[in-house]
């Protein structure tokens, strides 16, 4: 162990060790209804607006109150477009060009407060997110994904059509994913931060900052039998201890999705070995973001310098027990459909096994912008204070030591987090950076490109961008993974937000809980909770 290892395991008090995990099969049974799903909420968003935030903080509660036109099949752990099934819409289809995409709407569908669904509704909700209407979103995070929208226009109540500039086969995977729901045109969206009305599964209830979130089940619901539930109750619990012990002592029916780590999991396993876990990929990725508007960040050799200076086998060893996956913005293979392979992930600088050759010629480059161990950079590392977030924000600043940078933690609470990095104040970051959507126009157009809100470091590169809308237009699968290796290669190159590594984390629930499914290549779009139910 390398004495930087060793100072990392120290500084934050980690203890990690390989646990299996695996649940033993059982006989079918049939759905029982009744019951309320106890599932602990890490931390308290800052809204309950689903299109105006951007963490799965938010998806967790909220997703089960709302429907999408479309959406990834709820059992299916890996989301590709083979797995999307209708939703609010009941069948869409292409135009021969491919620049129109016709949705049939579901008839006799009622918002929670009892007035009609309608195709009005689809068009007020993609107009507020392509910042066309008079309602207007506090927040529009994901704005970029409709660029190549022109608009939405409808046919009567039932019929809804997306209008685009170019092809986009992609764009039906967007409208899939948990972050895409249609909000009902007759609310505001400040409504929509605190009393969200759906047509979902559940129904809103409250919201307490700090303290819970609490849904009951919908008994209008247009699918008739769902859902099992009652209700689900989401305590407030941000101590991640905490909330595991209460789930050992069997007072929490499930973790929050993808908190439990390797040590955590050993715990649980030891203590209540009926408990059902999951230790899946989660397509979200720790990365180190880079304020490069703002000195001596604007200094190309600095930020190459981090990047290099990363030693990303050993992130993964302290906190994963070798556990987790080295990868760029696309998440690797296999959970991954777009992932860059090994062999060419291992030419992207710092990528590489070599690790103390890498640290020399950051030294060099940091060293030619004047700094030395006699003169060493100090920065804030800012971070986000759950342990997610704090604890490789730790190994960060200690690994950049070994460059005469000295790092000083500066943690912000989940409200504040998102809005803080989305301004640029910050001078360094450790991120982590969710892909809702498996797929490159998600990731490239949400995170890079030249104005988007989630581009948290300004990277613009316009002549990349002109390769983002090729790759985003070619309707062939396989030759459209090579342009994205190539574009996902540039943008690590570019140290436009350098890749740490992709996360493997766990998921456990009592036994009593069916229906749970872990996706494996997305945290965003798998909790409508419409099939899970409780057999007690």
């Amino acid at each position: 162990m390398s004495g930087s290892q060793a100072r990392t395991r120290a500084a934050i008090s980690i203890a990690v060790a390989l646990a299996a995990t695996a649940g033993l099969a059982s006989p079918v049974l049939a759905q029982k209804q009744g019951g309320t799903l106890k599932l602990y909420q890490r931390d308290s968003p800052a809204s309950a607006s689903i299109h105006e935030e951007a963490t799965y903080s938010n998806n967790v509660p909220f997703m089960p109150i709302f429907n999408n036109l479309v959406v990834f099949k709820q059992d299916a752990p890996q989301n590709t477009v083979e797995t999307i099934v209708p939703d609010l819409a009941t069948s869409w289809a292409w135009s021969d060009d491919k620049t129109k995409l016709v949705f049939k709407l579901r008839e006799g569908v009622t918002w929670h407060d009892g007035k009609p669904f309608t195709s009005a509704d689809v068009k007020c909700t993609f107009d507020m997110l392509m910042g066309k209407g008079t309602n207007k979103f506090r927040k529009n995070p994901r704005k970029s994904w409709y660029d190549n929208v022109s608009d939405v226009t409808v046919n009567g109540d039932t019929e809804a059509t997306f209008n685009l500039k170019r092809p986009q086969p992609a764009l039906i995977s967007l409208l899939a994913s948990g972050y895409t729901p249609v909000y009902p045109c007759h609310m505001s969206a400040a409504d929509m931060r605190t009393k969200p009305v759906g047509t979902g599964p559940f129904k809103f209830v409250e919201f307490k900052a700090n303290e819970s979130i609490k849904l009951v089940r919908n008994p209008n619901y247009w699918k008739p039998g769902r859902p099992y539930l009652d209700g689900i109750d989401l305590p407030i619990i941000a101590n991640r201890s905490t909330a595991m012990l209460g789930f050992i002592a069997g007072q929490i029916d499930m973790t929050f999705p993808t908190e439990v780590t390797v040590a955590l999991l050993k715990d649980i396993k030891g203590q209540a070995p009926q408990a059902i876990c999951k230790f899946e990929p989660s397509n979200v990725s720790t990365n180190l973001i880079v304020n490069r508007d703002a000195p001596p960040f604007d200094n190309i050799n600095i930020r190459r310098a981090m990047a290099l200076a990363m030693d990303r086998k050993s992130f993964i060893s302290i906190l994963f027990e070798g556990q987790a996956d080295e990868g760029g913005a696309l998440l690797p293979p296999p959970a991954g459909i777009w992932g860059m392979p090994k062999d060419q992930l291992e030419t992207v600088a710092g990528y590489g096994p070599d690790v103390k050759k890498n640290r020399d010629e950051a030294r060099k480059l940091i060293e030619a912008a004047g700094y030395s161990a006699d003169k060493r950079l100090k920065v804030k590392v800012s971070t986000r204070n759950i342990p997610t977030y704090r604890d490789p924000a730790v190994i960060l600043i200690d690994q950049l030591k070994d460059i005469y940078i000295d790092g000083e933690l500066d943690v912000v609470e989940t409200a504040n987090w998102f809005s803080k990095v989305a301004r640029k104040d910050y001078m360094i970051g450790l991120n982590l950076t969710g892909n809702a959507v498996d797929d490159p126009d998600q990731s490239f157009y949400e995170n890079f490109a030249c104005g988007s809100e989630r581009n948290y470091t300004n990277y613009c590169n316009k002549e990349l961008e002109k390769e983002f809308d090729l790759q985003s237009q070619e309707t062939d699968p396989a030759k459209r993974k090579v342009m994205a290796w190539a574009i996902d290669k540039k943008l690590q190159d570019d140290v436009a937000r350098p890749v740490i590594y992709h996360s493997r984390l766990g998921t456990c629930w009592q036994p009593k809980v069916k229906g749970v499914t872990v996706m494996v290549n997305s945290s965003y779009n798998g909790y409508r909770y419409e099939d899970v139910w409780l057999d007690q």
